[in-house]
């Protein structure tokens, strides 16, 4: 349904190397750079980054989030590390959640801009 989304930040170089390292556990690769904007997927740039000149993140919760999915919760979780290594803040450690429909395991941070991304997996049952 969606064929892919982007966010804003102030510094292109800065979250380019937030999203290299953040994305590396769940799969996702830099496949595009271009002067203001860098596209991150597997064999397509699903998920963009776009430099806005001036752009000040708000303080608190941005209210909307992103969500990507992980083949499984050691992805997750090492996409939470990466994150937070990088300067990314916690906005929902490492585990399992319930959902409207189902459960699942997953994790949020704010970026260094503070957009929020969230990463899951949907463990099978057991």
């Amino acid at each position: 349904m969606i064929d892919h989304v982007s966010v804003a930040v102030g510094d292109l170089t800065r979250a380019a190397a937030f999203y290299d390292a953040a994305f590396a556990p769940i799969g996702l690769t830099r496949l595009v750079t271009r002067e203001r904007s860098v596209g991150y997927g597997k064999a397509y740039p699903e998920f963009w980054i776009n430099l806005r000149e001036g752009y000040r993140a708000t303080p608190g919760d941005p209210g909307a989030h992103i969500c990507l999915r992980a083949r499984d919760e050691a992805a997750v979780s090492a996409f939470h590390a990466a994150a937070l290594a990088q300067g990314g803040e916690d906005s929902g450690a490492p585990g399992p959640r319930q959902a409207a429909m189902t459960t699942y395991f997953g994790a949020f941070v704010l970026d260094l801009d503070r957009n929020k991304i969230e990463v899951v997996t949907f463990p099978k049952a057991g």
